[in-house]
């Protein structure tokens, strides 16, 4: 399905998306999500789950890759664990068979060098090899959940490169992008007199990069 909006955001980096989302008041940089790989690039909407301590006996940890669609974004929430796993080498051939844009983890994953082969742009906090079998279990899917200190509901957008993860609430994306792209514009121009010759404050001030940067009520 085309989907402009994901293609809107595929053009613009975190770091100007997180400039616009500050425009807006709204917070949505994920706090230590980091790529496995500072050439991780993802973009696509939120397929969300929770994980939570596992019981006794203990339920499944990771059966839900088939109801995917491609283009999503796994978003695993296991509340900043760095103690036990929840993605690994196989997950991460399936995902990348399935043309699954990219899985972003609150907690750690293993099997990194499969991640590196094969492009598979995977966010986490850290990677260890310890597994989450018998340890954590899925709690539920497609639900709102909590990534790096962001609120990540089904469907929201993110946006994943060198820098980290950014969430753009879906009922606020347009607004979001059309700030990120005026920005990126700004930034562009300054480049550009920068380049002939003019001073950076000159340059700033010609295209009144301050002001869009400037918070705005929503």
């Amino acid at each position: 399905m085309n989907d402009e909006n994901v293609a809107r955001a595929a053009t613009l980096d975190t770091a100007t998306l997180s400039d616009a989302l500050d425009r807006h008041g709204i917070v949505g940089q994920c706090y230590r999500i980091k790529p496995r790989s500072s050439d991780f690039r993802m973009t696509g909407r939120a397929w969300t789950l929770q994980y939570g301590p596992a019981g006794n006996p203990p339920g499944t940890v990771g059966d839900y890759i088939d109801e995917i669609e491609p283009g999503a974004v796994i978003v695993l929430a296991n509340g900043g664990r760095d103690d036990v796993t929840v993605w690994g080498d196989i997950l991460t051939e399936v995902a990348h068979s399935k043309g699954i844009a990219g899985t972003v983890i609150d907690g750690i994953n293993r099997d990194v060098a499969l991640a590196l082969e094969l492009n598979y742009p995977i966010f986490s906090r850290d990677n260890w090899m310890r597994t989450g079998k018998d340890r954590v279990q899925v709690e539920a899917t497609q639900v709102p959940v909590s990534i790096g200190n962001v609120r990540v509901s089904p469907g929201d957008l993110l946006r994943g490169d060198a820098d980290g993860v950014v969430v753009i609430p879906r009922a606020l994306e347009d607004k979001v992008l059309t700030a990120a792209e005026q920005i990126q514009q700004a930034e562009d121009e300054i480049r550009g007199s920068v380049r002939a010759g003019m001073s950076l404050r000159e340059a700033r001030e010609k295209h009144r990069y301050h002001q869009l940067q400037t918070r705005e009520d929503q």
